[in-house]
């Protein structure tokens, strides 16, 4: 009997005990394989164009770029390539934006063993891979007749700000947490406010808990 082909993979988070995690849950497949991990976007695009990789695990939450950002870069440039986004955040936060940016999953951090083998085991054979739970919620909002959140109109940077502000952050602190100046920070903040319709820290903070976009 000929040996399974390996789907290889590649983990792209920055703290080594999830990436050490990841690669125990990995090591009791016989047809996944870890190629290679980094702690950086920069470093997972260039190892993306160094390693064949069939699936990609990216974190949101990186050091030096945001992992939806490094997510269009690596699809832009090996469009074959599935990507799985593994996070903290709640999937109602960054799914739905993560899937159109070309994500081919979404799965949340808690998630156990088995199911990330199975999502990385499915979206290696080119299909899309959300919980069970996620596929429950969008399917009661298609029920639902609203209008688009005004949330939807912000870039994946400046959403990832208008959540940490509402999580009640300083810009200071969300500048050194995301590796940005204060000035660009406070740039997004302003951008945020206009487009949202806002004045304040206080109206922000009101409209994302009342969009359950914050814990």
């Amino acid at each position: 009997m000929t040996e399974k082909a390996a789907i290889n993979v590649l983990i792209v988070d920055d703290h080594a005990v999830v990436r050490e995690g990841i690669k125990s849950i990995i090591s009791t497949s016989t047809d996944i394989a870890v190629v290679a991990e980094a702690e950086t976007g920069l470093e997972a695009i260039r190892l993306c164009r160094q390693h064949e990789l069939q699936v990609i695990l990216l974190d949101i939450s990186l050091p030096d770029k945001n992992g939806i950002e490094v997510l269009k870069q690596i699809k832009s440039e090996n469009p074959g390539v599935a990507v799985l986004m593994f996070s903290i955040h709640r999937e109602d936060q960054y799914a739905v934006r993560a899937l159109k940016a070309g994500a081919a999953g979404y799965l949340n951090k808690q998630s156990g063993g088995s199911q990330i083998l199975d999502a990385i085991r499915q979206i290696s054979r080119g299909l899309k891979y959300i919980s069970p739970q996620l596929a429950q919620e969008l399917a009661n909002n298609l029920n639902q007749e609203h209008e688009d959140a005004l949330h939807k109109t912000l870039s994946d940077r400046e959403f990832q700000t208008m959540t940490l502000i509402a999580s009640g952050k300083s810009v200071s602190d969300i500048a050194k947490e995301l590796s940005l100046s204060v000035k660009t920070i406070s740039e997004y903040r302003s951008r945020i406010l206009l487009k949202m319709k806002l004045r304040h820290n206080a109206e922000l903070t009101h409209y994302a808990i009342k969009n359950q976009l914050v814990d």
